[in-house]
C-alpha cells in the first residue's frame, strides 16, 4: 500500500524515537512516505492532497485535533484513515481500542489492514465541519480555550491541566447565570435554557486520565448523534452529572437536570447571543448558530480488530 505518515511534532506524546519506531514499522510492508504538520489546517491539505495522489491509507501520529484535521481531508475519498495516539487525551485512538502507546498501536493497525479491517462509517457535521467523536457547546468550549492558551504545558503536565482549567473556566471565566442556547429537533420541536450542551458521534465523551466519562453506552462509531443539553449549572446538579459520568452506566439520560436526545440526523443550536464551542478538542471560537448533520458513508477508518470485539463497536462488525 501506498502510506502517508502524518506527524504532528509539536502533539504532547510525539518524540523524534516514536516517530522513527513508526516509520519503520510502517515502511516493512509498505510504500511510506512522512509529512510534518507545521500550523492549524495543514493536517487537512496534506490528506486531501495525499487522497488525490492515489495514497490508500493516511496514518496520524498526533492528537485528536490532527486525525480531526485528517479526516476532513479524506472525507468522500476512499483513502483510509488510520489513527495513532499523540496527544494528552487521544479520545478517538482509544475509542477504537488502540493501546495508548505508538508502537504498540502501530503494531494493532498493522495486523488490521493485513486483516482487511478497514470500514466504511458515517460522519457527523457541524456548519460544514465534519468530527470524529463529539463537539462541545458553553462551558466545555471555555474549558478547551483555556487548555489552548497554555498549550505549551500540555507536554509536560497533561491532565492536570484541563482540571485545572476546568476550575478556573467555573470560578473565572464562563458566565454561569444563563442560559446560553436552544436545541431545534428535526421535527421542529424546540428545547429552550440550555446552559451547555454535548453532541456526540460515538462514546465516550472524553477521558480524565484513564477514567472514560460516558454519556451513552448504547452509542458506537457508527451511530447517528447523541445531543447532552444541561438546564442549570448549579453546583450540586453538576455534581451529579460528573458522578454519572464517571459512573458510566448511562444513568445521565434520565438526569433531571439534562435534556437527552439520541439518534439524530440533524440538530439545530441557536445562542441567546454568541457562545463558545469546540469540535473534537479544538477550540472554534463563539458563534451564535450550529447547524449539526450526521450522514452514512463518508470516510474509510482502519478499525482494530480489538475493537471490533469490543461492545462499543458492534454495529461496525455487522457492517
Amino acid at each position: 500500500m501506498k502510506v502517508l505518515l502524518l506527524v504532528n511534532g509539536s502533539a504532547s506524546s510525539v518524540t523524534a524515537r516514536t516517530r522513527v519506531l513508526v516509520r519503520k514499522a510502517l515502511s516493512r510492508e509498505h510504500d511510506v512516505t512522512v509529512a510534518e504538520t507545521s500550523r492549524r489546517g495543514h493536517a487537512s491539505r496534506l490528506a486531501q492532497g495525499a487522497a488525490a495522489a492515489n495514497t490508500d491509507m493516511v496514518v496520524v501520529l498526533g492528537g485528536d485535533g490532527t486525525v480531526n484535521e485528517a479526516a476532513n481531508g479524506l472525507v468522500g475519498t476512499h483513502c483510509a484513515l488510520a489513527a495513532l495516539p499523540g496527544g494528552s487525551t487521544n479520545v478517538f485512538a482509544r475509542t477504537l481500542h488502540t493501546p495508548d502507546d505508538p508502537v504498540e498501536a502501530i503494531a494493532v493497525v498493522l495486523e488490521a489492514v493485513r486483516q482487511g479491517s478497514i470500514r466504511r462509517i458515517g460522519l457527523p457535521s457541524v456548519n460544514g465541519r465534519y468530527f470524529l467523536f463529539h463537539a462541545g457547546l458553553g462551558f466545555d468550549a471555555a474549558v478547551v480555550e483555556q487548555v489552548e492558551k497554555r498549550s505549551s504545558f500540555k507536554r509536560y503536565i497533561g491532565h492536570p491541566l484541563f482540571i485545572w482549567a476546568g476550575f478556573a473556566t467555573w470560578f473565572r471565566h464562563y458566565d454561569r447565570s444563563r442560559p446560553r442556547m436552544s436545541f431545534e429537533l428535526a421535527d421542529g420541536s424546540v428545547v429552550d435554557d440550555i446552559y451547555l450542551a454535548i453532541v456526540l458521534n460515538t462514546n465516550p465523551y472524553t477521558y480524565l486520565g484513564s477514567k472514560p466519562l460516558s454519556v451513552d453506552p448504547e452509542a458506537t462509531i457508527d451511530s447517528p448523534l447523541s445531543a447532552l443539553g444541561v438546564k442549570t449549572m448549579k453546583l450540586t446538579p453538576m455534581m451529579r452529572l460528573v458522578t454519572q459520568l464517571i459512573k458510566g452506566d448511562g444513568s445521565v439520560s434520565t438526569n433531571p437536570s439534562v435534556t437527552y436526545h439520541p439518534a439524530l440526523l440533524d440538530l439545530t443550536v441557536t445562542g441567546h447571543g454568541p457562545f463558545p464551542y469546540q469540535v473534537d478538542g479544538d477550540h472554534l471560537g463563539d458563534t451564535e448558530e450550529l447547524v449539526f448533520q450526521w450522514r452514512p458513508d463518508r470516510l474509510s477508518l482502519v478499525v482494530p480488530m480489538q475493537s471490533l470485539r469490543s461492545p462499543a463497536t458492534q454495529a461496525v462488525r455487522q457492517q
